[in-house]
């Protein structure tokens, strides 16, 4: 399959921020207390038991981005709509490229935080 230059792809994804992050302040710690607070290890043990919650099926994807992402897109379920390259971060940009639709990335680190990825389209 040839690759274009302007392939798209959508996805969803949890954000869980630490004091390592860029912004230490989000919709649901908006004084960044809890956030300062986090270590990068914490955070990505928070996020280990949520993601093997949503494989195992336990909860879904989008209700856990609701409650737990420290990113505005946890009101659409996680969901951060289409884009291409360039777009974002390199390292979330080439996490989501890898992945197929419907998979669900391991922990990838930006300077926004810790993530786990749903690619959706």
């Amino acid at each position: 399959m040839a690759s274009s230059g302007n392939q798209q792809v959508r996805a969803s994804h949890i954000l869980i921020k630490h004091q390592g992050s860029r912004r230490k302040a989000s919709w649901k710690d908006p004084e960044g207390r809890v956030i300062a607070a986090t270590s990068r290890e914490a955070a990505v043990s928070q996020l280990k038991a949520l993601r093997d919650d949503i494989v195992s099926g336990k909860t879904k994807f989008d209700d856990v981005a609701s409650r737990f992402s420290d990113c505005s897109s946890a009101k659409r379920g996680g969901d951060l709509g289409p884009f291409g390259r360039g777009q974002m971060q390199k390292p979330f940009e080439e996490a989501t490229f890898a992945l197929k639709v419907g998979e669900i990335s391991d922990i990838v680190d930006t300077d926004s935080g810790v993530h786990i990825i749903l690619r959706t389209g």
